[in-house]
């Protein structure tokens, strides 16, 4: 009871300290929220059953973890608890047991030993150093995979400088009027049409894009980012959307027009595309117009445009007839960027924030904890004759070898969680890759070690103040 307490007036004080901090974050992320979808307003909430079950799951654990390290010395009879802690009985190590024991030196082979006599607690340790290390690759994750996620659809995919939206449907000879305009390198015309797709019984409303076959400003990839010719007859849907419907290549797709003379056709679906925003479907625009029964008509255009002249031919774009819209490229990948960039950045704080206080957390206390119960027989090292270092490197290789295997477990069960993470982002609205950087593995591997690092040499300064002293005067 007396270290239940203890324990409790420690996590009851961490429980304030979390609610006040988690009211906080909750606040900051409301205001994210209305940045990045425009809310008029956002009230943050926390309800009661949500302080309560955060400090019920706190508390279990630490009741648990108390009752788990003083039971042992709990149930010891008062007068057996009087006398000197009898010596740690060792066995052979699995490395001895195959003859391999002449490939380590003895300190090496004593750390070895004192794993293998807490595995529970070696196991414990080491699965606390790899959970704060995949917690920090979530953070970093979402930046790589959001970058990834512009570089294939607007370096890649959509290479365009302008786009240019018409008010309504118009011939494809206004093309010629855009093509004329002093800086336009390249022109090429889109057809949008609203439709509502149909595979059995469901469906989805979206839009098919009339593109053209061979496009150098919009083009189509495969999985593999390899460019797709749009052929001539049959219809391409983004991955993402041939999911939802639940349709393969060869299938036969329902389209519901949504304008003009609303016809409803079928035409086969001849393959998939990547993309990870929005949700569409693709036809050549010949094809397209075909389909509904009209001529040569276009919704918009998408232009390449010398730099030069870039402000100069939007300004006149924006003030010719029938033109209802204007987007820059530029434009577009800095307001997303502006949009995701705060609540990312929030994210990753916090994300990196966890992992780094978890990872100093468990390893420092597991030092302390072993400083602790080892400081008889640390001492009674020195005073056979063992060095400062040598002492050091018995306690501290310990952690160090736990850290190490750690590491690479932590590694894995971070791309778990960030797989995890990127199959929850799957919208309509955008899709986040699983994509890894080397920079994400290797900058959590340095958090988890320069927590070691920092660990060792709070703890290196104990190990100068060792009792010897008690140690000689001891009987046994």
């Amino acid at each position: 009871m007396h270290y239940t307490k203890l324990v409790l007036m420690i996590v009851s004080l961490g429980i304030v300290i979390g609610i006040v901090a988690g009211i906080k974050m909750g606040q900051g992320m409301s205001n994210i929220y209305m940045t990045l979808y425009s809310l008029p307003f956002m009230t943050y909430v926390l309800k009661p059953q949500v302080i309560v079950t955060a400090a019920l799951i706190s508390m279990s654990v630490a009741v648990l973890g108390t009752l788990y390290a003083v039971r042992s010395a709990a149930r010891l009879p008062p007068a057996q608890a009087m006398r000197p802690e009898p010596p740690a009985i060792y066995h052979s190590t699995l490395v001895e047991k195959l003859g391999l024991q002449h490939w380590f030196s003895q300190p090496s082979r004593m750390i070895l030993r004192h794993i293998e006599r807490r595995p529970l607690k070696s196991l414990l340790t080491t699965l606390g150093i790899s959970m704060a290390c995949g917690t920090m690759m979530t953070g970093g994750f979402q930046e790589g995979a959001i970058n990834h996620m512009v570089e294939v659809q607007f370096g890649m995919s959509r290479t365009g400088d302008l786009t240019v939206i018409y008010t309504e449907p118009t011939s494809a000879r206004s093309l010629y009027s855009l093509q004329s305009l002093q800086g336009v390198e390249h022109a090429e015309a889109f057809r949008y049409v609203p439709v509502n797709l149909r595979f059995e019984h469901r469906s989805y409303r979206t839009a098919v894009s009339g593109i053209p076959p061979r496009g150098e400003l919009m083009r189509l990839l495969d999985a593999n980012l390899t460019i797709i010719d749009v052929p001539e007859h049959g219809v391409i849907l983004t991955d993402y959307l041939a999911e939802l419907l639940q349709i393969r290549p060869g299938d036969m797709l329902t389209l519901e027009v949504l304008e003009g003379q609303r016809p409803t056709v079928q035409v086969p679906v001849v393959g998939t595309a990547k993309e990870y925003l929005g949700v569409s479907a693709y036809m050549q625009r010949s094809s397209l117009n075909r389909l509904l029964k009209e001529g040569e008509a276009i919704t918009g255009a998408w232009l390449s445009v010398d730099d030069r002249y870039q402000k100069e031919v939007y300004a006149e774009l924006k003030g010719m007839p029938r033109i209802a819209g204007v987007v820059e490229q530029k434009s577009a990948i800095r307001a997303f960027y502006d949009t995701i960039a705060e609540s990312v950045l929030f994210f990753t704080f916090i994300s990196t924030l966890l992992g780094g206080s978890i990872a100093f957390g468990v390893i420092y206390n597991s030092m302390r904890i072993a400083l602790s119960e080892r400081n008889r027989e640390l001492a009674s090292l020195r005073v056979l004759g063992f060095q400062r270092g040598e002492v050091a490197y018995i306690l501290l290789g310990e952690l160090a070898l736990l850290t190490l295997v750690a590491i690479p477990l932590g590694l894995l069960l971070g791309y778990g969680l960030c797989a995890f993470m990127a199959f929850q982002f799957d919208t309509d609205l955008y899709r986040i890759p699983l994509v890894l950087g080397i920079n994400v593995y290797a900058f959590a591997a340095l958090v988890v070690i320069a927590s070691s690092i920092i660990s060792a040499i709070m703890i290196w300064r104990n190990l100068a103040h060792l009792d010897m002293v008690a140690v000689l005067k001891t009987k046994e």
